[in-house]
């Protein structure tokens, strides 16, 4: 049998004296709330040049609100356009990735209308797409094509939504169609990780409380999250890849999962 991509379920919980449970869940709640309601006022009166800032900065207040301590390997490259491809695990994602990525995500249609997270995600100019309007899929390709065409850069979920933590699910090759209509793409493979909480390894048991799936609502899971403590993430970089490279969009999409997954598995075996 092959061996699994975590730690053993043996290791049960972390030493009581480094749990922060609820300490953590209101210190969190607090810093989150009074970091994120003066945004949606510095949304209409900040000029257009400084917000790639302001939502880097905010990324980072949360992830410390959360608990996270981010681990990272390599540097992102820095000039677009640069399309970033990840791993998807949790909402907790985007302030890990965000704190340390200038780059705009894509984010189903819903997360718009989703109060302060919506306020933030229009701010750091989400591309929203309607995953169940296919009808939409040209155009929505086209306005990607556009920012990326721009030199911005884009923060790219190729499996289409998270996974449940065991493993990195296929990519969805259909979403680097945008590749084809950029010229001087560059692009970067991304492998994110929750690989320790309280300092000890992330065991089967705790995955849950770390992936964010099926239809667990959003405030429950964030409460769950918090109460863990100390959550450490690892971004891994790898090095960029030119798609002129690769026969066609499949061949990328194998690549960069091909990477993603095996980087995922070392991390969770504690192979730094």
């Amino acid at each position: 049998m092959a061996p699994t991509p975590f730690a053993p379920a043996r290791i049960r919980r972390p030493p009581p004296q480094r749990r922060l449970g609820p300490l953590r869940t209101g210190l969190g709640a607090v810093a989150t709330l009074a970091a994120t309601v003066p945004l949606e006022v510095l949304l209409r009166t900040l000029s257009l040049k400084n917000r790639p800032y302001i939502p880097w900065v905010f990324h980072r207040g949360l992830a410390r609100s959360l608990g996270l301590v981010i681990h990272t390997h390599g540097r992102p490259l820095r000039r677009g356009p640069v399309l970033y491809v990840a791993n998807h695990l949790s909402w907790v994602d985007i302030p890990v990735l965000g704190a340390h990525i200038r780059a705009s995500f894509v984010a189903k249609s819903e997360v718009r209308g989703w109060g302060p997270v919506g306020w933030l995600a229009s701010f750091a100019h989400t591309v929203y797409v309607a995953r169940e309007r296919r009808q939409n899929s040209a155009a929505q390709k086209d306005e990607l094509a556009q920012r990326l065409r721009a030199g911005g850069s884009i923060i790219l979920f190729p499996e289409g939504t998270n996974s449940d933590g065991q493993s990195v699910w296929p990519f969805k090759s259909s979403l680097f169609a945008v590749v084809a209509d950029v010229p001087g793409l560059r692009i970067q493979p991304v492998t994110l990780a929750y690989t320790r909480v309280n300092g000890l390894p992330v065991t089967r048991r705790q995955l849950p409380d770390l992936a964010w799936v099926g239809d667990t609502e959003l405030a429950p899971h964030a409460l769950a999250f918090m109460k863990l403590g100390t959550v450490r993430a690892d971004i891994v970089f790898h090095d960029p890849i030119d798609p002129a490279d690769f026969p066609d969009r499949k061949a990328l999409a194998r690549h960069c999962h091909g990477l993603i997954s095996q980087r995922y598995r070392q991390l969770m075996r504690g192979e730094g």
